[in-house]
This record gives C-alpha cells, sequence and structure tokens, in this order.
C-alpha cells in the first residue's frame, strides 16, 4: 500500500495569484483596457466570490467566467463593448497556463516528500480549468513529481463534494485510511476532506483555528512546508504501523 498525498494546487504548491496577476495585465491591456493594482484586487476579491458560489452549486463553470470579465470590464477604461466575456477568460486562462510560479520551497519539499517518505505517491487535487493547471504545473517543473492529476474540468464535479473524492479514491485503489488530503481552502479542500471521510492536513491556516479544526474535522495543521513535511512523515509512519 502507498501514502497517497491529495495536493491543492493553487496556495499550496502554486502561488495562484501571482500568475494571475500578470496574466490579467496581459490579456486587459491587449483589448485595449486598463490595468491597475486596484482592478487587480477587485477582480481577486470577486473571483473568489464566485468560486464559492460555484462550489456550492450555485453557478455554472461558464457563468463564473462570464461574470467575472463583465464586472472587471465595467471597471477599466477603454472600451469593451464588443469584447466577448468568454474569449477573454479563454486567453486569460491560456496566458496564466505558460506563467506558472511555485510557492516559496514547494518544490524542494515536493522533492524531499518523494525521495524521503517510502511509497509516496503525490497527486494534486484541485478545483479549476484544465489547461490552466497542466500549463503552470509543466512550467515550474512540478510535473515530473506528479503521479496523477484530479481536475474538476476534466471530472465534472468540485471539491468539496464527496463525488470528486470518489472519482480520485477510486482511480487511486487504495484504503481512504492511505490518503491525505493537503490544501488551504476550508470550503474545498478541508469540507471536501470530510466529507470524504478522509484524513486533512490545513495548510498555512488562518484566523480562529482552534475552531476551524473542530467545525472541518481536519486532523493536523501546517504553517509552512519544514512542517508539512513533519506532520506528513508522521502521518505515514502511524499507516505503516498500522
Amino acid at each position: 500500500m502507498h501514502h497517497n498525498f491529495l495536493f491543492d494546487l493553487d496556495q499550496t504548491l502554486l502561488d495562484f495569484h501571482a500568475s494571475e496577476h500578470k496574466a490579467l495585465g496581459i490579456v486587459l491591456k491587449a483589448n485595449g483596457l486598463s490595468f491597475s493594482e486596484k482592478i487587480y484586487q477587485a477582480f481577486k476579491d470577486y473571483n473568489k466570490a464566485l468560486w464559492l458560489e460555484l462550489e456550492k452549486g450555485a453557478i455554472t463553470r461558464p457563468e463564473l467566467f462570464t461574470k467575472r470579465f463583465q464586472y472587471i470590464f465595467s471597471l477599466c477604461e477603454g472600451d469593451a463593448t464588443s469584447i466577448d466575456p468568454l474569449k477573454i477568460n479563454d486567453d486569460f486562462i491560456r496566458t496564466m497556463s505558460v506563467n506558472g510560479v511555485l510557492m516559496d520551497g514547494a518544490l524542494e519539499f515536493i522533492r524531499r516528500v518523494k525521495d524521503n517518505i517510502p511509497d509516496a505517491r503525490i497527486y494534486i487535487a484541485s478545483n479549476g480549468a484544465t489547461i490552466n493547471a497542466k500549463g503552470r504545473i509543466a512550467s515550474t517543473g512540478l510535473d515530473k513529481y506528479i503521479d496523477y492529476l484530479f481536475i474538476s474540468e476534466d471530472m465534472g464535479v468540485t471539491k468539496p463534494d464527496a463525488a470528486f473524492f470518489d472519482i480520485c479514491l477510486e482511480r487511486i485503489a487504495e484504503p481512504k485510511s492511505s490518503c491525505i488530503m493537503i490544501g488551504d481552502s476550508l470550503s474545498s479542500d478541508m469540507l471536501g476532506a470530510k466529507n470524504a471521510s478522509i484524513d486533512s492536513v490545513w495548510f498555512m491556516p488562518s484566523g480562529d483555528i482552534e475552531k476551524s479544526m473542530i467545525e472541518y474535522e481536519i486532523d493536523y495543521v501546517a504553517a509552512s512546508f519544514d512542517e508539512l513535511y513533519s506532520v506528513l512523515e508522521k502521518w505515514s509512519a502511524v499507516g505503516e504501523d498500522v
């Protein structure tokens, strides 16, 4: 039996916001629209709110993509009347896909897990667009260490839905006890692990940590890659004893 590590991608291994910032500026300027830090922050905040709605099943992916750019068009200087929000969204995703940025220390951490934890298998379990995820992973060299990608666009279901993890577990084909979810999001990663009844590590926790751990039944927390490695090493050793 392997030690199956399911990692969220954005803000866990890759710096989503750095890639997002660069890509948004490129596509808006290419379409004759203005870009500023204020516009980026507005996009970031609204986009986050829309993804939460998607996780709840309140909107569809095309609705999310359309809404986020319609909103940003309203904030930009320039004429956006003839710009298709879904077309610019596709351009945005493609631009992000070749501009992956690693979280500081992420690649070294993943190498350490692969090299030092026996029978480690590393999976990505991510909500998002497939071309975006695959491209950014490849552009950083992270792809060399990943055994399989579980991307919501391919799967037709998003975290925290238990069905997302059912697909993961079917592909992994090993007991739930051999799997652990690692991620930064309470609403998708930690709730998803709870819904799927698998172990979890909340990475880079913030706010009322104790309350959140109880509410989401989180098993471990880690505030750095060194702490995360120690958690995973101990978790793996317990699994071997069992």
